[in-house]
């Protein structure tokens, strides 16, 4: 088993991956690792994530509450965020937030990240809504990120940046790694005339890959079980065998709602 220290140093080398790859600038960006059930690591607030060193990271409860930080530094202000994610989700051991150009683009503009141009993309990740805006360091954040947490592993914050979320540390890295490669192909392929998406088939075949993989985590693939040829990508929510929409209730609204911003965003 992997000491508490070790993982201070895991948290420390993510924390510069993501500052020397440009997903943050100043003292953006958080990430936070489960030890146990009431016992978290989390990067201080007002620090810059690439220079960090293991007597930075701050330990705390389930309620986000200290349990040990050194002097000087405090939990990260975002932790009600990560603690909400931990609460719904038993599942996930890590949590990052960061404020990748591309992906935080697409939030800024309002456009979530559906379109399936590229097979890593969708078996991966599937689709990547946004989260309503809140303010930061409030519930507002937690609370309109709720809904999305029992059916996806990654999501943009609306004009703020994006989150992900994984069984460990470098899980949930990779998953915001995969998340601003999908948005700067995306966008990109924009500026060409437009990406040429899958179509319903190929999208189908793609998900059949992820569930006989058996891939950790939540995926629209879980949502909607392609029936007819209709997936998660273009069935605005009403997809799926009537066991998966009991597990789904309330969800067929919201898919929806993505569904018909994008169009419209797209002039379709």
């Amino acid at each position: 088993m992997v000491n508490e220290y070790e993982i201070k140093k895991q948290i420390c080398e993510i924390g510069k991956r993501i500052y020397n790859r440009n997903m943050v600038a100043a003292n953006d960006g958080n990430i936070s690792v489960k030890l146990n059930d009431n016992e978290f690591l989390c990067t201080p607030t007002g620090v810059s994530k690439g220079f960090m060193t293991p007597e930075y990271i701050c330990k705390v409860d389930a309620k986000g509450d200290v349990i040990q930080a050194n002097p000087g530094f405090r939990p990260s202000s975002e932790i009600k965020m990560h603690m909400r994610v931990y609460q719904k989700r038993p599942d996930v051991g890590s949590v990052v937030h960061a404020h990748p150009v591309y992906a935080t683009s697409f939030a800024i503009a309002g456009i979530p990240l559906t379109q399936p141009i590229m097979p890593e993309a969708v078996i991966a990740l599937g689709c990547v809504p946004i989260a309503e805006y809140g303010t930061p360091s409030t519930n507002e954040i937690p609370d309109r990120l709720e809904k999305y947490l029992p059916y996806y592993d990654a999501v943009l914050l609306e004009s703020h940046g994006a989150l992900t979320w994984s069984t460990d540390l470098l899980a949930a890295y990779m998953k915001m790694e995969s998340v601003e490669f999908y948005a700067q192909l995306l966008y990109q392929s924009k500026m060409l005339g437009g990406p040429k998406e899958f179509d319903k088939e190929t999208v189908q075949k793609l998900y059949e890959i992820r569930r006989k993989m058996g891939l950790p985590g939540k995926h629209p693939a879980n949502l909607c079980l392609n029936k007819d040829g209709v997936n998660c990508h273009n069935c605005g929510g009403g997809c799926g065998s009537s066991e998966a929409k009991k597990d789904v209730a309330g969800d067929a609204d919201l898919v929806a709602q993505i569904t018909k911003q994008v169009m419209k965003q797209l002039g379709m």
